[in-house]
């Protein structure tokens, strides 16, 4: 399996606005929230603090957003939501990294399960992303498995 992107990268890697294109995550994989984008901006280099916005589309609220900040902890980062999710934390951290496409690995947390996303920087165009994963998941650090347990938001109904 290839490795995850050295800690001391994240920083220039993780800024930006991310789509998420495949997980198995249920948050997305039900229906109800749609087109999923994560956005990271640094708050801190060093120690490597993240304000992280992932804003969707809930079929009963409309636009929706959930804020947090995270926190590099050793390879990992620990999530806690702002406002009314204040007290909630997960951990995550980049399973891998090729180009314009990172996969995320979360941690099972008191409120979700262990899931992993495929994100793709918005603005860039793949439209063979599937395929590209299918060739080699282990270039974003996921296994074969992982990959057949992916549900491609693309292919959702409303997407």
């Amino acid at each position: 399996m290839a490795p995850a992107p050295d800690t001391s990268t994240l920083g220039e890697l993780l800024p930006g606005r991310w789509s998420i294109k495949a997980t198995n995550f249920p948050m997305w994989t039900g229906g109800a929230r749609r087109d999923p984008v994560i956005e990271y901006g640094i708050v801190r280099a060093d120690p490597l603090v993240l304000a992280d916005s992932v804003q969707f589309v809930d079929h009963k609220k409309g636009a929706t957003s959930i804020v947090g900040v995270d926190r590099l902890r050793g390879d990992r980062f620990v999530w806690r939501g702002k406002g009314r999710l204040s007290l909630v934390t997960s951990t995550w951290r980049v399973a891998g990294a090729e180009g314009d496409a990172i996969a995320i690995r979360f941690e099972k947390s008191a409120v979700t399960p262990a899931g992993v996303d495929v994100l793709l920087r918005e603005g860039v165009d793949l439209p063979e992303l599937r395929t590209w994963v299918a060739e080699d998941p282990e270039r974003l650090g996921i296994t074969f498995e992982e990959f057949a347990g992916l549900t491609w938001l693309d292919h959702l109904p409303g997407s």
